[in-house]
């Protein structure tokens, strides 16, 4: 599919939220795999970098060209805005009382937030959320990096909100 067909064609009701991601190639990832699933935007907050290096341009193999971005200052006023249109915001953390990837069932238009690569989603994100959902680990580490994070949860999204 050409950048302008893909720019055309019908997105999947998937908005993706980086919160201060500070690596320009977990951005470059989260770019292409955001492209992959079709996902409808991202929403580069806070220092999360924005495109135009060349580190971010070789991890992202050309999404920076096909997905629709915005930088949003405050991550908080970029949640409150897509809530406002109508999507469910679920921050991608360890939590309490978070809900099993593999158990959540999104509701209509999904915003996903992934957060620094140390701190995670900081607390007044997760706060200002609907749901937390993490996944499920099992062996002796108990983080992933975040683009890996991503693709699972960009995957298990997507695979959902088709369906319905």
């Amino acid at each position: 599919m050409s950048t302008d067909d893909f720019k055309k064609s019908d997105k999947t009701p998937l908005v993706i939220v980086a919160d201060n991601v500070r690596s320009f190639h977990n951005v470059g990832s989260l770019f292409r795999t955001a492209d992959c699933f079709r996902a409808a935007h991202i929403y580069l907050c806070g220092l999360t970098p924005t495109p135009g290096s060349a580190d971010m341009q070789k991890t992202a193999l050309g999404a920076t060209e096909s997905m629709d971005w915005t930088h949003v200052e405050h991550t908080v006023d970029c949640i409150e805005q897509l809530q406002n249109e109508g999507y469910t915001v679920v921050a991608l953390e360890q939590a309490e009382g978070s809900i099993d990837l593999r158990d959540y069932v999104p509701k209509g238009p999904t915003a996903l937030v992934f957060g620094h690569e140390v701190i995670g989603v900081a607390q007044e994100v997760v706060d200002a959320c609907d749901a937390v959902i993490e996944i499920a680990q099992f062996g002796t580490k108990h983080s992933l990096n975040v683009s890996v994070s991503a693709g699972i949860a960009m995957f298990e999204m997507h695979k959902k909100l088709t369906a319905q």
